[in-house]
């Protein structure tokens, strides 16, 4: 099953303390390469503002950069947190991107800040935004779709590139919107597991058919662990329960080295929200990670997988691509 179920990426642009923003760029630029090399479908950023260990603030800058260096895979925005941006602004960004690079743009777009509340008010003065989303979402479409011959205000570039719209969410809001306009629907299962099966089912069930979809198309973001054995993949996986530990504490989110053990480290209280934080996390060899991921696939009716592949060292990163595409093969 697996075979026929396309593999993307989500990338966050993770950073080592001790390294530079030029050099976690140059990391991330060669992890894309390889993803493209593999056959990977996606390579989508996240946007993220004011998180010192996350060096994807520029999100469109990055796809423009990493469509730049590779050459098949889609690369787009996983994604735009639209009540931080003029809608007009990024549909003139993307339809410059998809000018750049035709048919390899994605704009995948959210309606959370991707930040504090106090960084979200220096991003944008308006906090009632997001309740805008919806329609913000309907004038994204007419600006990237064709001109209708009464617009004052069109996007050049832009106007009909018709660049891909995704809707991504964490809650049952974004599944019904994207439901009701037959757009694609990414559920956040990386960081918000607690809605998945709501979510999935509410967006197939009210699916209403448009020009972009005759039918639902539904892709799942999951944390990934990948690696040669399972006692491996658990060792590794250390370093993104490290992180999301930081993140409950209000610490900056720098990638940390893998240790022996979290005992120590966490409370038994913080041990439970991190382990529910990534409850969807698929750790393992390649045949705890096949067999994960097809129990997955078969009970929610999986059209995509995109995975999170937080590891510390840059090697174990482009040796887990290695191995998801093996398992996707096999």
């Amino acid at each position: 099953m697996l075979s026929t179920i396309p593999f993307s990426l989500l990338e966050l642009v993770p950073m080592q303390q001790n390294a530079s923003v030029t050099q976690t760029l140059s990391n991330s630029t060669q992890y894309a390469q390889k993803a493209d090399q593999l056959g990977f479908n996606r390579f989508w950023l996240a946007e993220h503002h004011n998180m010192p260990g996350i060096a994807c603030a520029a999100t469109s800058i990055l796809i423009g950069h990493i469509a730049g260096q590779t050459e098949r895979i889609r690369v787009g925005s996983g994604g735009i947190m639209l009540p931080n941006h003029s809608t007009l602004v990024v549909a003139e960004q993307f339809g410059t991107l998809d000018s750049l690079y035709p048919g390899r743009i994605d704009l995948g777009l959210g309606r959370a800040p991707g930040s504090d509340n106090i960084t979200s008010q220096a991003l944008n003065s308006d906090p009632q935004r997001a309740q805008r989303f919806p329609e913000e979402v309907s004038e994204l479409q007419r600006l990237l779709g064709p001109y209708n011959g009464n617009s004052a205000v069109r996007a050049i570039p832009g106007e009909d590139t018709n660049v891909p719209i995704w809707l991504l969410g964490s809650s049952l809001f974004s599944a019904q919107l994207a439901a009701q306009k037959g757009l694609p629907y990414v559920f956040a299962g990386h960081f918000a597991p607690r809605f998945l099966k709501e979510a999935a089912s509410l967006y197939r069930r009210e699916f209403k058919p448009s020009a972009t979809l005759d039918k639902p198309y539904f892709m799942l973001a999951l944390p990934v662990v990948a690696a040669e054995t399972d006692q491996q993949a658990e060792y590794l996986s250390t370093t993104s329960k490290q992180r999301v530990l930081a993140l409950m504490r209000g610490q900056p989110l720098w990638l940390k080295p893998p240790v022996d053990s979290m005992s120590g480290l966490w409370t038994p209280q913080e041990k439970a929200q991190v382990e529910n934080f990534l409850s969807l996390s698929v750790i393992g060899g390649p045949t705890s990670i096949k067999h994960k991921l097809d129990i997955i696939a078969k009970q929610l009716a999986v059209d995509e997988f995109i995975f999170t592949n937080d590891l510390y060292d840059n090697q174990d990163r482009q040796r887990a691509l290695e191995i998801l595409i093996s398992v996707k093969e096999q």
